[in-house]
């Protein structure tokens, strides 16, 4: 059984290499595995980045290792940044290899591939778009759905999106806005168009910004005086696929946890959850995202270094001894 940092009703989070702890997962046991690895970028950063050239073997390694860990059903969702070519203003490929070697030597099925948009994010790479002015700003990632078979679990209906102000129009006065006809694509578009449906199918294009700077986890960073972890994503990324692609009680794992936005958010959504991550420092700070944050400073310290000390902490009972609601 694995040895967790710390845990909650549904879920628990672990220190160490996801190499070595994706084995200790029961085989056909997952519904989603949903990641974002450190980026293959030619800057190292405080995350533990890879070169380009060895990042996708050694991407490749924790994908083998997931494929028989997940249902039939289940799904492999991962986050890539896009990256430069060192010294170049062209592009690297490598989030399209890695997405060619999954299909082609893994056996994994490329269920679609989503874009996330992040309007929120700074200019860069600096060299070829603030002081050259040679590219456009890169804020775009790669968002690969892959699955075990053909058919993996999936709603879009639990992810529909508001209407649109004229679609909005058309269903309060359907003959008022719109008369059925065929459009120049030759698709027969019918009355059934203007029924209400809750909401508009969602496009793969997700726009998300990543801005967020006054949750549990960025306030108890700040309140102890710890850098928050640097590459974080929005918790309306995860929180999308795995309304889309799980049910309650389904078993969602992030064996790239960082600060463990998927883990949160799974609690959230009533899903069972994993989350590894190699760096302690790491896994301890993500804990205050399950605490509240009016939580005194001390107490959150506490339970900090209580996690790198080694112990393995129920958050219901920190709750209770910190005096916060359970």
């Amino acid at each position: 059984m694995l040895k967790a940092a710390y845990y909650t009703r549904l879920g628990s989070a672990h220190i160490g290499n996801s190499k070595d702890l994706i084995p200790l997962l029961e085989d056909n046991s997952v519904n989603l595995f949903f990641t974002s690895p450190p980026f293959a970028l030619q800057r190292q950063k405080e995350y533990g980045n890879r070169d380009q050239h060895e990042y996708i073997d050694w991407f490749l390694d924790f994908a083998r290792l997931a494929h028989p860990k997940l249902r039939d059903d289940g799904s492999f969702v991962v986050d890539f940044g896009g990256a430069y070519k060192k010294g170049i203003p062209s592009r690297s490929l490598y989030n399209f290899r890695v997405l060619l070697r999954m299909v082609d030597e893994l056996g994994y099925h490329l269920a679609e591939d989503f874009y996330w948009h992040n309007p929120s994010k700074l200019p860069s790479p600096i060299e070829w778009v603030n002081k050259r002015k040679l590219r456009a700003k890169d804020s775009v990632n790669t968002v690969w759905w892959f699955s075990k078979t053909e058919w993996p679990k999936a709603d879009v209906s639990k992810v529909l999106v508001p209407y649109s102000k004229r679609m909005k129009k058309l269903l309060k006065d359907p003959e008022k806005f719109y008369r059925p006809k065929s459009r120049p694509s030759g698709h027969d578009i019918g009355a059934g168009f203007s029924k209400d449906n809750g909401g508009a199918i969602p496009p793969n294009l997700l726009q998300i910004p990543n801005s967020e700077s006054n949750g549990t986890y960025i306030s108890g960073c700040k309140s102890v005086k710890l850098k928050a972890h640097p590459a974080r994503f929005p918790a309306k990324l995860p929180e999308f696929f795995i309304n889309m692609l799980t049910e309650p009680g389904d078993l969602v794992v992030d064996i790239f946890s960082g600060s463990n936005t998927t883990g949160q958010v799974a609690e959230a959504l009533d899903r069972r959850w994993q989350a590894f991550e190699l760096k302690p420092e790491y896994v301890a700070a993500s804990i205050f995202r399950f605490l509240e944050k009016n939580s005194e400073p001390s107490d959150l310290k506490e339970a900090y270094s209580r996690v790198l000390e080694g112990e393995s902490l129920e958050i219901e009972s920190l709750r209770t001894q910190y005096s916060l609601p359970i």
